[in-house]
């Protein structure tokens, strides 16, 4: 009987335990990132879960434009990381943004890359307005509502080029997201490419030309934590960590430049 009453003393001290995980807590966080974050993130994330193993951080990657339109429509999101400042821009200024968590993380370049071999032997953005301009060239482009697209029609808008009738002339090709982009270049389905620097990194594509001053302002790509997480602790210390002297490494390694905040 004695044995009996110390077997139940000990489940009652034990079942309340085991219903509060026995003082562990999973959580799992949801990072949207622009798609050409894809490689780099994906270390990231590997990194923070030897780190902190009751963190599971599942990314989606997509085109800034898509990801947004997702959040804005109610998906499940904890930290949005966009390849531009405008997207970020929308969920701050509809109040979405949990305060005090946006800042700028990383700075990339946007450049002309062309396939192995380089067929159509294109060196620089001036050179491929003129090819443009001939009907000599097939360039891929990002759609109009994505980053990447939208970086260039500012270097279209630098030569006076109008990408409608550049369309229509039949020297354009397009993707939805910047590794869309990156695919039909790697793949030499097109004679040359606007994709990130990072992009033609991690695909080993040849790069020829950088945008500079033919886009206004720098490539930013902002962060931030959303304001309807069920998570904003753990989802600011994620954040937090991609500033960390070890996420930087990665970031760095692959094209991207650490901004201080």
């Amino acid at each position: 009987m004695k044995k009996i009453s110390l077997l139940i003393l000990a489940l009652t001290l034990f079942l309340p335990l085991t219903a509060c995980g026995g003082g562990s807590h999973a959580v799992e966080l949801r990072v949207f990132a622009a798609a050409s974050m894809t490689e780099t993130i994906d270390q990231v994330v590997e990194l923070y879960k030897d780190k902190v193993p009751d963190i599971t951080v599942i990314p989606t990657y997509d085109s800034s434009g898509t990801l947004l339109a997702q959040i804005q429509e109610g998906a499940d999101c904890d930290i949005f990381l966009s390849a531009a400042c405008k997207q970020m821009l929308t969920l701050e200024e509809a109040g979405s943004l949990l305060e005090g968590t946006r800042l700028n993380l990383l700075k990339n370049e946007v450049t002309l890359a062309v396939p192995e071999g380089n067929p159509k032997h294109v060196e620089t953005f001036d050179q491929l307005a003129e090819l443009l301009k001939s009907g000599n060239v097939l360039l891929a482009v990002g759609n109009s509502d994505v980053p990447v697209g939208q970086y260039t029609q500012d270097i279209f808008d630098f030569y006076g080029l109008h990408e409608a009738s550049l369309a229509a002339s039949g020297v354009l090709t397009y993707g939805s997201n910047a590794k869309e982009v990156t695919t039909q270049i790697f793949e030499g389905t097109v004679d040359c490419g606007v994709i990130y620097a990072t992009d033609a990194f991690s695909a080993g594509l040849t790069v020829v030309d950088e945008a500079g001053e033919k886009i206004p302002g720098d490539v930013v790509y902002p962060a931030a934590v959303l304001k309807n997480t069920a998570h904003p602790e753990e989802a600011k210390a994620f954040l937090d960590f991609l500033s960390t002297a070890e996420a930087r490494a990665v970031f760095e390694s692959a094209g991207f430049t650490s901004l201080p905040h």
